[in-house]
């Protein structure tokens, strides 16, 4: 390859770049199942929410991941809770996740079902499942319960 081809290639590279990336952030946005890791990127990057559905204690023994809001689909004001979630994160998808991926699983299709857009299951939940390792094997980072709770919006309180 010639110098002159391979400045071609470079400036064909640099400017398909943004294309690239507009493309990736479609795909992710389409997407209905997210990997830990990918959910986790999402927390960083400020271009998602994350949800935790498991139980009070299910949170007390393994913690909750980092940035994610401890929202326990066991508990009385769930609904509400899970609507005012994703009205503070705006045009951010948001992600369920509980202990492997079953609870997360069937509240998004029940979401699908009713029309809600916007919401992602991270199907291989804390614990790990068939699709992955889970947030704990993966050594995401977890908060104990109450700093998760004290992190949270008054919103969902």
């Amino acid at each position: 390859m010639t110098m002159a081809h391979g400045r071609r290639f470079l400036v064909l590279g640099l400017a398909a770049a943004p294309l690239t990336l507009i493309t990736f952030r479609l795909h992710a946005q389409a997407q209905t199942v997210w990997s830990a890791d990918e959910a986790y990127d999402g927390l960083l990057g400020d271009s998602a929410r994350v949800i935790d559905v498991r139980s009070r204690e299910e949170w007390l023994e393994t913690g909750v991941g980092a940035g994610v809001w401890p929202i326990s689909m066991h508990e009385e004001r769930f609904p509400d809770r899970l609507f005012a979630a994703k009205a503070l994160a705006g045009s951010r998808n948001v992600g369920l996740i509980c202990a492997t991926g079953g609870r997360s699983a069937s509240l998004l299709r029940a979401l699908r079902q009713a029309r809600y857009e916007g919401y992602v299951d991270i199907s291989e939940g804390m614990l790990g499942s068939r699709l992955g390792p889970g947030w704990l094997a993966a050594g995401l980072p977890v908060v104990p319960l109450d700093a998760a709770l004290a992190s949270m919006p008054e919103e969902l309180a």
